[in-house]
């Protein structure tokens, strides 16, 4: 069994800090040492057997952050269980079907042979900043699509496969 594993993320207004530390919290009910942390506070990832990163999305590009913590740590990464996740559409559809990775998201999990990916709805409501964020929000467009459900069972599920991974030595 695994004993420790590092949810990383990169969020903006909160949104997806919230899905990271609900998949943590998942993770240490499956009997995991799991804890959540901005991607952009993480200055090493040796002490972890296993990572799960996790980024908003903004205009088809996962969250600066995200994308920094992969480049940074790729090779650290790469020789770990990794998992990834996305959050962004404004409506159900994340709930409703498998939205595939954005091409970038796509290339690290190639690139770093990374287990999975899931992209879960967006949450963007008063108070959210940045002009185009204010403007989503503004326009009725905004909403929180979080499924938590959703969420909760692809922790679980893959807090079973981390149960099943041999430790690294």
């Amino acid at each position: 069994m695994l004993s420790k594993v590092l949810v990383a993320y990169g969020t903006t207004n909160g949104s997806t800090a919230r899905i990271a530390e609900t998949i943590a919290e998942v993770l240490r009910e499956e009997g995991v040492s799991a804890e959540a942390v901005p991607a952009r506070s993480v200055t090493n990832v040796e002490s972890y057997d296993a990572v799960v990163v996790g980024g908003g999305l903004y205009a088809g590009r996962w969250h600066k952050d995200a994308r920094r913590f992969v480049r940074r740590h790729g090779r650290a990464l790469a020789g770990r269980p990794l998992w990834f996740f996305s959050s962004g559409p404004l409506d159900a559809t994340a709930s409703e079907r498998d939205i595939p990775p954005v091409p970038g998201v796509k290339r690290a999990m190639l690139r770093l042979d990374a287990k999975e990916h899931v992209t879960f709805g967006g949450c963007l409501e008063e108070g959210a900043t940045g002009f185009i964020a204010r403007k989503i929000v503004s326009s009725g467009k905004g909403g929180d699509f979080r499924d938590f459900e959703q969420i909760k069972e692809w922790a679980t599920r893959i807090g079973a496969e981390f149960a099943a991974e041999p430790q690294r030595s």
